[in-house]
């Protein structure tokens, strides 16, 4: 096993197996996966900061088997920041869990070092004293039933936007679909995001609500359960574990508006890392 201390913004890590082939269609290695972190991190980390983290690791790349993480691993480095927290209906039958909280370089290509190629965070918090805040994103996650596409969810991401009236923000999923944010301010979200799922669902047929499968052919489901507090979605600009290294990627309304073609809204890390140098950051302002 390879390894090679470095040295990331005074932290001192071990990196290992850099040549590890986790993309097998595309060659994309663990060094490219950590490359690719520490490139948009200026960009990425805003949209983590204070979320408590949980990962998908594929340590035998995305061919292999993967495993979710919540829990800290033991050997975390002592600087990365860590939250104890409460996990009412755990399914590891666990009532806490101590969360890493990425807020800098470092911790970050401490995750990418871990094969952590899949970062998910939830619509809240905490704040400076570890303790939990009110939601403060609405998220709705667009999922396409075959054979509906990404276009269809563009629709649907046009009427959202719509509907809501307010500022919202468009990205990829990375993987079929797309995910519309906005600012929230107020009680119990995920009971306003299910009844403007249902409201759009009866005016639309080709839009669904429920989770049932034999709701979801030609039709878009709009998730609304991504605004329970115990559940999370996966992060702008991050990997996703599939054939090719694509990232879930900040959309601007006009390719949302220009979408005609899947493959228009397909974007993988070198793509990303071009748009982000020509345009920035085209997600929601989430500095704390």
């Amino acid at each position: 096993m390879s390894k090679v201390p470095v040295k990331v913004d005074g932290k001192e890590l071990i990196l290992s197996n850099l040549d590890k082939v986790l993309y097998p269609d595309a060659a994309f290695t663990k060094a490219e996966v950590i490359d690719y972190y520490s490139r948009i991190a200026p960009y990425m980390l805003p949209h983590l900061e204070g979320r408590p983290l949980t990962v998908k690791r594929y340590p035998n790349g995305v061919a292999g088997q993967f495993f979710f993480e919540k829990n800290a691993p033991r050997h975390t480095p002592p600087w990365v920041r860590r939250v104890t927290l409460p996990v009412p209906g755990s399914t590891m039958n666990r009532e806490k869990i101590d969360f890493a909280v990425v807020e800098d370089l470092p911790t970050l290509v401490y995750y990418a070092n871990l094969a952590a190629l899949e970062i998910h965070v939830p619509q809240w918090r905490v704040d400076g004293d570890d303790q939990p805040l009110p939601p403060d994103r609405l998220v709705f996650d667009l999922d396409p039933g075959a054979p509906a596409t990404i276009v269809d969810c563009c629709r649907v991401a046009l009427l959202l936007r719509e509907a809501l009236d307010v500022e919202c923000f468009p990205k990829t999923s990375g993987n079929k679909g797309m995910q519309v944010y906005c600012e929230w301010e107020g009680d119990d979200p995920s009971t306003y995001a299910k009844e403007l799922a249902q409201r759009l669902e009866a005016e639309h047929r080709f839009i669904t609500s429920t989770m049932a499968k034999r709701e979801r052919p030609g039709r878009v489901l709009i998730d609304w359960s991504q605004n329970n507090p115990a559940k999370t979605t996966v992060a702008p600009y991050s990997l996703r574990a599939n054939r090719m290294p694509t990232v879930s990627t900040p959309l601007s309304w006009e390719e949302v508006d220009d979408c005609t073609s899947p493959d228009q809204l397909v974007f993988t890390a070198d793509d990303v890392l071009a748009r982000v140098e020509a345009h920035g950051d085209l997600f929601m302002d989430d500095g704390a």
